[in-house]
């Protein structure tokens, strides 16, 4: 851990944590006491506070609002059995971070701004971090541009904001998804690899179109033909065929996950045939129909690990089989809760404990 910077800490006078149901937590409803702020003003980081949750106050011409200059992240603090506050695999989010500002023309967030403010933050709020099964505190770091000014050109200056929020299962079911044939989520050479807010934004209406149709999510396909799998709206996407985890490889249009990454290197450590490759929505289309497609589902922060109980393509529903209990996927979920609660061995290294 680096050198403890300065942050001035302001609390909050009454913390509203008694008005919180900890056994029926809504993804996203409610959020913690406090929040980090760090600004970017004349080339460099500074004035980091910690204040107490609320509204912020911008300029109407921010570019932030007018052009979508603002990145994000998703990341998830767990409480041991110890009582111990951990996080999982944060330093890659720092990473993930810093790749997307660098292809919205921000600026790089540096490491101990970062990390000591998420850990004061944490660590102020630590009594926000539930315990029960299926929970976490989900935590939101985002950089947003701050200038006034309403001109195209990269801004000169911006905030760096983390807030958190307790929640339950982002999905309390196997879900129904819909692979998406005629909008694009991300082309070659777009933003689609990058955690920026305008991709989630224009993926809201087909993702509508399919939610009214009675689906949860969609399934991204390639934005030039239509052709290939990509990724799906909240997670990357993952099948096993014929006894192979079969996922699309990671580039400009699809974001390169980190629960994605821990699923990998699990499958591959427990000598699980892996292939990273293009799977043609043809090649799967005809897979279900044969009964070849064993499990399919979804891995990201938000969802963790998503079954996927139905696939719809050209309005025809393929129904998966219902998982057993062996099953890899739910080999995967069990492995993951286990190591980011600290109830296994991290021989990854992927565990960070806030201090």
């Amino acid at each position: 851990m680096i050198d403890t910077m300065d942050i001035d800490i302001k609390t909050i006078e009454n913390s509203k944590i008694e008005q919180v149901d900890f056994e029926n937590i809504q993804f996203g409803k409610v959020y913690s006491d406090h929040m980090f702020v760090s600004k970017y003003r004349n080339g460099a980081w500074g004035g980091n506070k910690i204040l107490p949750y609320g509204n912020l106050a911008v300029s109407p011409a921010t570019p932030a609002i007018h052009y979508g200059q603002s990145i994000f992240e998703g990341m998830k603090a767990y409480r041991s059995q110890e009582g111990e506050l951990l996080l999982f695999r944060p330093f890659e989010n720092f990473k993930r971070m810093n790749i997307s500002a660098e292809r919205m023309c921000m600026p790089h967030i540096s490491e101990e701004v970062f990390m000591e403010g998420l850990n004061e933050l944490i660590k102020l709020d630590q009594e926000w971090v539930p315990n029960g099964e299926s929970t976490s505190l989900y935590i939101r770091p985002f950089l947003f541009s701050a200038d006034e000014y309403i001109g195209i050109r990269p801004s000169e200056n911006f905030d760096f904001m983390i807030i958190t929020c307790p929640v339950g299962k982002y999905y309390s079911k196997p879900v129904r998804v819909k692979i998406e044939t005629k909008y694009a989520r991300a082309i070659e050479g777009g933003t689609g690899y990058a955690k920026a807010g305008g991709n989630y934004g224009g993926s809201l209406y087909p993702a509508k179109l399919a939610q009214q149709k009675g689906y949860d999510q969609l399934i991204w396909t390639d934005g030039k033909e239509h052709k290939y799998i990509e990724e799906a709206g909240t997670m990357n996407v993952f099948f096993v065929i014929d006894n192979v985890l079969v996922t699309a490889p990671t580039g400009d249009t699809i974001l390169k996950g980190i629960t994605r990454d821990s699923v990998l290197i699990l499958a591959r450590d427990w000598g699980v045939k892996v292939e990273e490759r293009k799977l043609a929505v043809e090649e799967l289309v005809q897979a279900l129909k044969e009964g070849r497609v064993q499990e399919a589902f979804g891995a990201g922060t938000a969802a963790t690990i998503a079954h996927i109980a139905t696939i719809g393509c050209d309005g025809v529903d393929y129904d998966l089989p219902e998982k057993p209990v062996d099953a890899l996927s739910n080999k995967i979920l069990s492995e993951l809760d286990a190591i980011r609660t600290g109830k296994k061995e991290d021989k990854y290294d992927w565990v960070y404990k806030v201090k």
